[in-house]
């Protein structure tokens, strides 16, 4: 028996290859499948079967393309429907590989196709439960992603009786393997453990504690934030199907000279930029949008980039593949060439550039007092801005920014200071700002974190939100 986890930190998403006598299957794969398929050659094994949990929101899955790349079947649980091949499997169908029996365990709740997956060893004893998003270390998957005509409410409902009755009766020693790992939107409680086993989650784990159906239904429900606007989007995706990736980075590897660039900014495309932060900064194609790819670049694509429309990049030199790779993962399939050169040949060229200026904190710290038209733009989550932030700050969340920012709450007069928590979050708002005209604007380098430590500012704090 081999078990492998793959885990991709920018997405905290976990795909398995678990291999048994020179047969292989991969559980929730990623778009780009080359990995699976190199790692069975190099273990020369052949993949079997593709399994999924469900139709993931976070993200595009790479079953489609694996499964035409290995002629291996796509298998999912009870209720799903799919615009392709599939096999859709019976809750207790037993599936073997090698000496090793994996069995289909219908776990509704998260979404209604949600399934695990519970691998036994050559002597039938369960060994480990591949619990998709229906079991997170310390967390449940949230009820409110997929619902089809049900609330909330009526799918933790649904939830609890697949604890009661498909979780808490396994042996504790068995593993959990979940989806996902902390920072992923799937759930709102997860912890830092990648994986864990039943028996302590049900020591730890608030969703696995006694408790009346009603408890659960209020604890799995209470203080779930609005989900990524680009969830909907991935899950149909994930269902109806998509262009393999190959042809995606066909069109999204072209190297476009500043002239043909030019000629597609002329045709309204977004220009993207996902070089570091602190080089953006210093100096960009006008009208760009950053997304850098040391954050959490895919989610921030999704959440705030329209899917509709096509887009070219700038990136740093080498990175071209990894970031059509990474937009691709979250559905975008529109990329049509990035800038042959990066951004050093459009400034040699003596194109029109842009900036953002970066100010540190100490010298926000000694503005404020002096300055009537200063405003602070706090572009954390309403949490973090409760939690603390300076006082008359304005409040404008990046997640509920998109390409298209209202600038009615800005006066033409007012110097903007914008921050985040770490100096990440505020380099894209302010691009977005850019983009829409509003241009007498600073960059706070280091955010909250550096903000926080000067002594002569003012803070306050939101306890209606806090509690």
């Amino acid at each position: 028996m081999y078990i492998q986890q793959l885990y991709t930190g920018c997405l905290s998403e976990a795909a398995y290859y678990i291999e048994s006598e020179g047969e292989a299957a991969i559980i929730d794969p990623l778009r780009d499948t080359d990995e699976y398929i190199r790692m069975a050659a190099e273990r020369k094994a052949g993949i079997k079967y593709i399994f999924e949990t469900h139709f993931h929101a976070d993200f595009v899955s790479g079953h489609i393309d694996l499964g035409k790349k290995t002629g291996a079947p796509i298998i999912y649980g009870p209720n799903a429907a799919t615009n392709y091949e599939a096999h859709i499997s019976k809750d207790g169908e037993l599936f073997k590989l090698g000496k090793l029996t994996i069995e289909v365990v219908h776990t509704p709740g998260h979404t209604l196709e949600s399934s695990c997956y519970l691998l036994r060893d050559e002597d039938g004893k369960p060994h480990a439960l591949f619990t998709g998003d229906t079991l997170f270390v310390g967390d449940v998957g949230r009820p409110d992603l997929s619902s089809g005509n049900m609330s909330s409410e009526e799918l933790a409902a649904i939830m609890y009786d697949t604890i009661q009755h498909k979780i808490l009766t396994l042996p504790d020693d068995v593993l959990v393997y979940p989806a996902h790992g902390a920072g992923s939107s799937c759930g709102k409680n997860l912890g830092p453990q990648t994986f864990s086993t039943i028996g302590e989650q049900k020591k730890t784990n608030y969703a696995l504690q006694p408790q009346t159906k009603e408890a659960f239904v209020a604890a799995v429900t209470e203080g779930l934030s609005a989900a990524p606007t680009y969830f909907a989007i991935n899950a149909r995706i994930n269902m109806q199907g998509y262009e393999s990736l190959d042809s995606v980075k066909q069109k999204g590897l072209t190297a476009l000279s500043i002239g043909e660039f030019k000629k597609h900014m002329a045709q309204d495309v977004l220009v993207l930029d996902t070089r570091p932060a602190t080089v953006f900064t210093k100096g960009f194609v006008p009208g760009s949008i950053f997304i850098g790819l040391e954050g959490r670049f895919a989610e921030w694509a999704g959440s705030l980039l329209p899917f509709d429309k096509p887009m070219i990049l700038v990136t740093e030199p080498g990175k071209e593949e990894e970031s059509v790779i990474r937009l691709s993962r979250v559905g975008f399939d529109k990329m049509e060439g990035f800038l042959q050169g990066g951004f050093e040949a459009w400034q040699a060229a003596g194109e029109a550039v842009d900036m953002i200026i970066d100010v540190e904190a100490d010298e926000l710290a000694m503005d404020i007092p002096h300055d009537p038209n200063l405003l602070v733009v706090d572009v954390r989550r309403e949490t973090e801005y409760a939690d603390g932030h300076i006082k008359n700050a304005q409040l404008l969340p990046l997640n509920e920014m998109n390409d298209l920012v209202n600038l009615a709450q800005f006066e033409e007069k007012q110097n903007l200071y914008v921050h985040c928590a770490g100096g990440y979050r505020s380099v894209i708002a302010a691009s977005l700002l850019k983009r829409q005209g509003v241009h007498n604007l600073r960059n706070v380098l280091g955010g909250w974190g550096k903000i926080r430590l000067q002594e002569n500012i003012v803070f306050e704090k939101e306890t209606s939100v806090l509690n």
